[in-house]
């Protein structure tokens, strides 16, 4: 995507060869800012603080944290090493987990002498597939929405929840993918964008996407879903995922499960946009099985934003000595999704709807 007229990755490797540079996610909307990632520890920081986050491109950075921990030490010893800090950062999002292990695999039949470059070359590749997957998932969710303009002959309103574009992955995105290309190719769209608290990826990272690409779009409140919904101001839901399981259960930013919740008491089509690095093909029951991460207090109790001077500050917005919960996923089951879109196609949020596009994932599963 572009910023400024310019084409920019969230992940890419500088230009020295000895670093790589990420789009710092903290500082968006309101300053654009580059950071360098030179050390397994700073990739380390950037997924646990969440400079970088979405599942896709969470497991891009892992992949190059592996690649930055081998130009210091290429033994079995770092690896593994580089492997378990970097493991540790998130538990909810499967391609953390992923990439590593793809990019663990790779290494362990190599000579250590050899490892320095094959790290660097999986890490590109994984980029690489990211970008060519999201936008396949683009192409197939932007049909649904030129098939909706054709029907209603009006612009179309997607709900969308937290940040599943480019942001979130290396480029293009999962549930922002099909906006950017039905938009690109002329089909009227308008975006609600849920702000999604406590860290506002809507209201911060979806609506600065969304306003660099040109698309007219209007941030809501979270809780303004179900309202819209049932005054029938929303045509489609797209959301992304963290972790999909086996029978199609869903994990993503908490708060998706209520907008599934008021799309099926409204007949309202629900997607969920993920490539296949995001099925968890080891898991059946989501609400039971996937670890939810538990994140700080402090991002319920406190706010950063810009004031109208352009200073930007961070105060508390809850009462001095209450407690605040922090999770920061829901699952919905995949009984309120009205079908996953995926680079191989789109189909029915089960069992046999996965196995019926990736029968190769489903076999190598069960065997």
């Amino acid at each position: 995507m572009k910023i400024h007229g310019r084409h920019y990755r969230t992940i890419f490797p500088a230009e020295d060869g000895e670093g790589v540079s990420i789009i710092d996610q903290t500082k968006l909307p309101f300053d654009f800012a580059l950071e360098r990632l030179a050390t397994l520890d700073d990739a380390a920081v950037a997924i646990r603080d969440m400079k970088v986050r979405g599942a896709p491109l969470i497991g891009a950075t892992a992949a190059y944290g592996v690649a930055l921990a081998m130009m210091r030490d290429a033994s079995d010893a770092a690896l593994a090493e580089a492997v378990r800090v970097l493991g540790a950062t998130r538990p909810t999002a499967v391609n953390l987990h992923w990439a590593l292990a793809r990019v663990e695999r790779r290494l362990a039949a190599l000579a250590p002498n050899q490892r320095i470059r094959a790290a660097w070359t999986e890490a590109e590749a994984i980029c690489d597939e990211d970008v060519e997957q999201n936008h396949a998932i683009g192409t197939h969710g932007a049909r649904l929405l030129a098939e909706i303009h054709a029907r209603t002959k009006k612009p179309v309103n997607v709900l969308t929840h937290c940040n599943a574009g480019w942001l979130a992955t290396v480029d293009w995105g999962t549930a922002m993918a099909p906006i950017y290309q039905a938009h690109d190719a002329g089909v009227p769209v308008h975006v609600w964008v849920d702000e999604t608290r406590p860290r506002n990826q809507g209201a911060a990272l979806t609506a600065y996407e969304l306003g660099a690409h040109g698309v007219p779009h209007t941030v809501i409140v979270d809780n303004a879903g179900g309202h819209l919904m049932q005054h029938g101001r929303v045509d489609i839901c797209f959301v992304g995922s963290d972790r999909t399981t086996a029978a199609g259960d869903v994990a993503n930013k908490i708060g998706t499960y209520l907008k599934a919740l008021a799309a099926k008491d409204n007949g309202v089509p629900f997607y969920v946009t993920l490539p296949v690095t995001t099925i968890d093909w080891t898991l059946g029951d989501g609400v039971a099985e996937i670890p939810i991460e538990e994140r700080s207090a402090r991002e319920v109790t406190h706010l950063t934003g810009e004031d109208e001077s352009g200073a930007i500050h961070t105060v508390r917005v809850v009462a001095p000595g209450s407690e605040a919960g922090n999770p920061a996923f829901d699952v919905t089951p995949a009984r309120l999704v009205t079908g996953l879109i995926t680079e191989r196609g789109v189909c029915a949020a089960s069992r046999e709807g996965l196995a019926g596009l990736y029968p190769d994932y489903a076999k190598t599963a069960a065997e």
